[in-house]
């Protein structure tokens, strides 16, 4: 697979050039790209502008383009048609709405790279799934692919620098989860705060509100203060000021056997190499970073982990955690915040994983 690096809201690629100019993601901005295409046939352009008067005797699909990219903003309030729906089961509560196009071939999602010409999956495209699900992490690199490195934007999931398209296909089941950010830190709508009282907001009524009117807003109140969640901003609007949000997957690990075991059609595209031992680090109080290492009993500093260690963790759960000691003291890595807690002060430290 390809070598990978992720980067967080406060870091910034800079070893990747790219237009860092606002971009907006209205459907306009989409017509300079190719149009995917079904059988040879593309989309219909006056069809998708509402204006097309050769009705069934027109060549081109009477199909919406945004739906086959996998990026229709309106889903199951689009007025054109899209791609074969399927209905979510009844337990699926809070989920991708039931009339949102069944896109995957039975895995629960699938990342894809367009070259010009077809969609074509990335291989072991968990990596990238499991980064995306974290609200921190505002892009991945891709390292040694035939196009070199490959930097995908999670915010509005494009290719940096290059002539290659994006996209995450979706089973239909996804549980989508609302985060804002408090004192820095990527908080969920509804978890407890410092007292153990739940947020007077839940996530799953935000992604309810959201599915009913994709670019609406959601009001709710704090005592007397009324906060907006404009989903079109991606801005959670109160009086003091401001707040960043994001919506991001709930991570599953297993995807489906037969599906998992088929031959990606990318491994034709993406020369990959093996992959280098990646490295786990914490940030020290001046602000250096430290790999993670062993240290048996008698040393100045004993350590119950290595970088090695924490890495097969993360590789059998890469949103859950992972106790450890240093001398007397008890830690918790959080591997969803990238976060080393101090189980007794519960003095936190920023944690990261660096692929070279």
């Amino acid at each position: 697979m390809a070598t990978a690096r992720s980067f967080s809201e406060e870091e910034n690629p800079s070893d990747c050039e790219f237009d860092a100019s606002e971009e907006s993601d209205s459907d306009d901005n989409t017509d300079e790209e190719s149009d995917p295409q079904v059988n040879g046939r593309e989309p219909c352009k006056f069809y998708n502008k509402g204006r097309c008067r050769d009705g069934t005797n027109c060549q081109y699909l009477h199909m919406c383009k945004y739906a086959l990219k996998g990026n229709c903003h309106y889903g199951s309030r689009c007025k054109l048609n899209h791609p074969r729906e399927r209905r979510a089961s009844s337990g699926a509560r809070h989920r991708s709405t039931s009339t949102e196009p069944k896109l995957t071939d039975g895995r629960f999602y699938q990342w894809q790279l367009n070259t010009g010409n077809n969609w074509l999956d990335i291989e072991n495209d968990h990596i990238i799934e499991a980064q995306y699900s974290l609200p921190h992490t505002k892009s991945i690199k891709l390292y040694n692919t035939q196009y070199g490195a490959v930097s995908i934007d999670f915010k509005r999931l494009k290719v940096y620098g290059k002539n290659l398209r994006v996209r995450r296909l979706d089973d239909g089941n996804t549980e989508w989860i609302w985060f804002c950010t408090l004192r820095r830190k990527w908080k969920k709508y509804g978890d407890k705060d410092s007292k153990g009282n739940p947020g007077p907001v839940k996530s799953s009524d935000v992604e309810n509100k959201f599915q009913s009117n994709p670019t609406g807003s959601y009001t709710f109140n704090i005592g007397a203060e009324t906060f907006e969640i404009k989903f079109k901003d991606m801005r959670q609007v109160g009086q003091n000021g401001k707040r960043k949000v994001t919506r991001r997957p709930l991570y599953r690990q297993k995807q489906v056997a037969a599906a998992a075991a088929r031959v990606s059609t990318l491994a034709s595209v993406l020369q990959n190499i093996p992959l280098s031992n990646p490295q786990w680090q914490f940030e020290g109080k001046n602000g250096a970073w430290y790999i993670f290492k062993h240290r048996q009993r008698g040393t100045s500093t004993e350590c119950s982990v290595s970088s090695d260690d924490i890495e097969r963790k993360y590789q059998q759960d890469p949103t859950g955690t992972m106790r450890f000691n240093v001398n007397t003291q008890s830690y918790e890595l959080n591997f969803q915040a990238m976060t080393q807690t101090n189980l007794q002060n519960r003095s936190s430290r920023t944690i990261r994983r660096v692929l070279v």
